[in-house]
Order: C-alpha cells, then structure tokens, then sequence
C-alpha cells in the first residue's frame, strides 16, 4: 500500500538507523560512522557501515544497503508494507491502514490461520482422530508435556477435515491453498496437504506459526513433509526449534538434521537444538542464529546424506565469526554388524548424560575435515600416502593462522608416519601456490576495470560502463544537491542504463511532487537489490565545489556515448546493406 509521506518522515524520524540496527547488530563507532559484523553474511571483521547522518547502512562486503526500512525488510524477512508496521509499533506510531488486498494483508490472514490450523491440529493429538500420532508419540519416548511444548499436533486420514474446519472459522479455500495448508488438482479440486501425519508447527522467534512440518504416519511417501515457500514461510530463512532455543541458557547451539532430534534433545535437556527445513544449513539460517550465539555445534546424521550435509554446512561457516565443532554419532554395533544412529537413537540407547559428554568430546571444525579426509585414502599404501599429504596440505595451507597450520600440520604427519617439517615443506608449497593465485586473480581483476565498475547483481549489469559511471554521478549530484534536478536537462531515456534511468525518474518525479528524496524514503518505489547500488553509488566520493559544471560534463559524457552507440548503429546497418547488396548481385551473375 502507499503510505502518507508525512507519515513515512514521521516514521523515519522517530526511527533512528543506529538504534534500530544496534539492536541486531554490536556496533562501535570509527569517525563519523559506525561499524559492526555484517548480518547478512559471514564476516570475521566488520565490513558492516551505519552513517547516522544520511541514515542509511552499507556493507563493504556483501554489498547489501539502504535505509532502516529495508533493514527491517531484510533481517526480518518482511515485505514493504509490513516493514513500516513493524518500525511503527516499535515506537508507538499508529497505521494509516487502508482495506486493499495487497500481500501485507494476506500475509497477515495466512499468519492468523496458521495458528488456527496449529490449535486444529493439536487438539486432535487429544482426541481419537489422533489415537495414531499419540503412539507414535509414546513409541519415541516423547512426553505429553513435550508434545505441548512444541505444539505437536495430529492431521487425520481424511481429505478435508482441515478445510471444513477453517472454513467453520471464517477462511476460505484460496487462503489455505495460499497458506500451504490445502492442494488444488489440475481438476480443480481442494484438499488437505497434511493428512495421516504426526504436525510440527513451525514458530518463528516471534511465537508466528510460519508453516508446518508433517511426518508420516503410515508408509505414505515422502516420510517428511513440509509447507511450501509461501508469503509467510521461507525454509531457507527459519530454524525448527530457534522459538525455544533462543531462549537456552547454553552458550552454543546444536544444530540438527530433523524435528524428531530436536524434540528429543530438548526433552532430555539440551534446549540449544534446532533444525534446518528439508535443507542443508543456508547463510540466512546462519544470520539468525547468530543473534543468539556465536558458537554451533553441527550434529547431523553419520551417513553418507548427513556426512555430505555437514561438509556444505562447513562451507557456509569457513570464513564466518562462528565457533564450529561437529560431533560424530558413533556406529551401534548389533550382532557384529555396525548400524548408523541419529540424535534421536543416541539420547535414547545411552542416555543424556553420554550425550553431554560427545558435545564435550565434539571435534572443532578442522579436526573433523582432517579426520574426514584421512578416512577416504589407505595410508598403508605409499601412492595413497602421498595422494593424501598432498590433499592435507592443501587445506592446512588456507587456515590464516600460523599456529593452527603447526598443530594440524602436525597431525596429518603424524597419521602419515613422516616428519613434521616434511608435512610443513608441503603445507607452504601449497600456501605458496594458493597466494601466487591469489594475486594472479586480482591483477586480472585490476586490469579490468570495467568489471570494477558494474554492480553485482546481474541483472543491474551495466551496458555502457562509460555512460554509467557518467549515469552515476548524475544521481549523486542530484542527491547530494537537489537544488541541481530543476537545472537537470536529461531525460530518462537517454540513460544507457534503464536501472539507473529509473531512479533518475524517481528523484526527479518525487522531487516535482514535493516529496522526499532522502535515500532512506525510497524504499517503497525502488527493489532491495537496486536499493543496495543506489547506497553504493551514493557512497562514491563526490565535490559539490562547482556542482553545475561537474552536471554539464556528467550530461556531455552521456549525450556523447548515445550518439556514439547510434552512429555505431547505423554503420552496422550500412555495412549490412553493402553486404547484402554485394551478395545480391552475386546471386544474379550465378543466375
């Protein structure tokens, strides 16, 4: 919805960039702004800027920028409109509310029936539609008062008992197709998505029933099912379990590959558990965790699935500001055979308290790649001896410390049966190699300053990199001087760039209509992504010493590359003339 400027700039007034972002992000101040770890990547020095005078945020990392409204929007995964009701309540601002059906209103009605759809399916745990989960329940050792805690619930073997109750209750079909809850068929029938399946209710950190997960019940495939994305549910961006766990009182969490595990681990104790959605661990989910703490420990299943999960939850974690142990569940041995066990079984089969002591017992991150590594060559042969070196090695030879290089340097030569200063000659031939690459790339990098220029995101890529850096400069000036835009005689079609013409045509519109050019206004007319360029662009260097001549030479640079491209244009059409003509007339000789 379109939101009164005066009550955007009240908004905005009252909601100061430092002390919105501080309250997600430890900042301290560096001259004129304030800088902190990024919390829309992994990043162990801060690349994070806030600048309390132009009210915006920049990350000199990731690239990410805007104003407090779209820090809101992306921290807390909220779209536009429901970003500025969020920023209003956080300081008592009421909400000129219009009855349109945009998403934030939808959004909002999904959130309502979720929770109606979450006391549903609970109070049937209770009933004899629910007789089915409540065994399950009792045959995982799963508490009543457990199942109340997380809000577990019973879908029934039936197709529509879901709809008929929330129809009963106000909501309509197309909202529970909207909301996951239902399936619509090529016929053009509706029925329950969760049926015949024990419910977890997903929660936010916020206590919104997001979406849900649903295990199966029966032999029904798959086993476990989940919401689909919706306007209110992203997989990628919430953990099972993070309503609870952000409120442990341990210094770590536990991360884990499935409800069941969860409930199971907070039963017996460990209240630090969550669980990715049907995913592999994703930087999002790293975001929010970090709210929380700083420290995570991966505890994933010991199969080849699981072994493969934690490898890529390695990757997203190598380089961030988090503490990483991974602990290996042990095979069970039955009848000499070796069985793979999950969290679930372990707290089961050994109990709490010897799952307290692997948490304890947990490899840090790079104990576990080694060991991992070592597991896959047979060190009684020489040529695999040499093979795994060779690839030990090459990892030690990324860790940044020269100390962590030493130890597990060490190590690897120890399990290979040669001398330490053999495996440190063959950890800094690697690291030798790895820097000389290194900078080999970023002299390419530097020898192209084209790619310099343009923006990251793709789909902003610039066409005409000299007109665009002209393009640039406009709208800095513009920004910076606006007493320059009724002296501005371009036209948005004549920028090369169309991103950069549409927010030409933005500050100008906005500017004609009275209303507010500040970056931090723009956040309804313009995308995140192209948000993020604007406050790179507006953080390039600029003099306003002779603003009007720096104008004048910014529009000839412009003008010149149009008719530059244009007359490029029309030589290739004359030389595609000449050769058809040659052509032609060649074709008649044959003839």
């Amino acid at each position: 919805m379109a939101f009164p400027d005066s009550f955007i700039e009240e908004l905005l007034a009252r909601n100061d960039i430092s002390d919105v972002v501080s309250s997600y992000v430890q900042l301290s101040r560096k001259g004129g702004n304030l800088f902190g770890l990024c919390p829309f990547h992994n990043e162990k020095t801060p690349s994070f800027s806030v600048s309390p005078d132009k009210q915006i945020y920049h990350c000199f990392g990731c690239g990410k920028g805007g104003g407090v409204i779209n820090f809101i929007m992306e921290i807390e995964n909220l779209s536009y409109p429901d970003a500025v009701r969020f920023l209003a309540n956080r300081v008592g601002l009421a909400v000129p509310e219009d009855d349109r059906g945009e998403a934030g209103q939808l959004r909002r009605r999904i959130l309502s029936l979720n929770k109606e759809a979450a006391r549903f399916y609970n109070s049937l745990l209770r009933e004899e539609a629910g007789k089915t989960a409540r065994a399950y329940l009792e045959k995982r050792r799963i508490t009543p008062h457990t199942a109340t805690r997380f809000g577990l619930g019973a879908a029934p073997n039936e197709w529509d008992a879901l709809i008929k109750a929330m129809k009963k209750r106000g909501y309509d079909e197309y909202e529970l197709v909207q909301a996951g809850l239902a399936v619509k068929n090529a016929k053009g029938s509706v029925y329950d998505k969760f049926r015949d399946r024990l419910i977890f209710p997903v929660i936010s950190v916020s206590g919104e029933v997001l979406g849900f997960g649903g295990r199966t019940l029966s032999d029904a495939e798959p086993k476990y099912l989940n919401s689909p994305e919706t306007i209110a549910f992203s997989k990628r961006r919430t953990l099972y379990g993070i309503n609870l766990a952000k409120n442990t009182k341990r210094e770590n969490f536990i991360l884990c590959e499935g409800n069941i595990d969860v409930v199971t681990l907070h039963q017996a104790g460990f209240d630090n558990a969550v669980a990715s959605m049907g995913t592999s661990l994703t930087t999002d989910q790293t975001r929010l965790i970090s709210r929380y703490t700083k420290e995570i420990i991966i505890c994933y299943d010991n199969d080849p699935a699981g072994i493969k999960a934690t490898d890529r939850a390695l990757e997203i974690l190598k380089n961030s500001e988090f503490s990483v142990k991974v602990l290996k569940l042990p095979d069970r041995v039955v009848d000499g055979e070796k069985k793979k066990i999950d969290a679930d079984d372990f707290i089961k089969l050994y109990g709490p308290a010897a799952f307290e002591r692997l948490i304890n017992g947990s490899e840090n991150h790079i104990e576990y790649k080694l060991m991992n590594l070592q597991s896959k060559y047979d060190l009684s042969s020489p040529e695999e001896k040499v093979e795994f070196l060779k690839a030990a090695g090459e990892m030690i030879a990324r860790l940044s410390s020269p100390v962590e290089r030493e130890v597990y340097g060490g190590r690897a030569a120890q399990a290979a049966g040669i001398s330490p200063e053999a495996m440190a000659q063959e950890i800094a031939k690697s690291r030798s190699r790895q820097t000389k690459k290194q900078k080999q790339e970023m002299e390419r990098a530097e020898t192209r300053p084209e790619m310099a220029a343009q923006p990251r995101e793709k789909s902003l890529r610039y066409k005409n990199v000299r007109s665009a850096t002209a393009e640039e400069g406009v709208i800095r000036l513009l920004l910076l001087d606006p007493s320059l835009i009724p002296k501005c005689e371009l036209k948005a079609d004549e920028f090369s760039s169309e991103f950069l013409g549409k927010l030409y045509s933005v500050i100008t519109e906005r500017f004609k209509n009275g209303r507010s050019i500040e970056i931090s206004a723009l956040a309804a007319d313009i995308g995140e992504e192209e948000m993020s360029q604007l406050v790179h662009i507006a953080q390039k260097p600029e003099s306003l010493a002779d603003s009007l001549h720096t104008l004048e030479d910014y529009t000839r640079v412009i003008h010149t590359e149009k008719l530059k491209n244009s007359a490029d244009l029309l030589a290739l059409m004359n030389r595609y003339k000449e050769t058809k003509g040659m052509e032609d007339k060649n074709s008649g000789k044959k003839g």
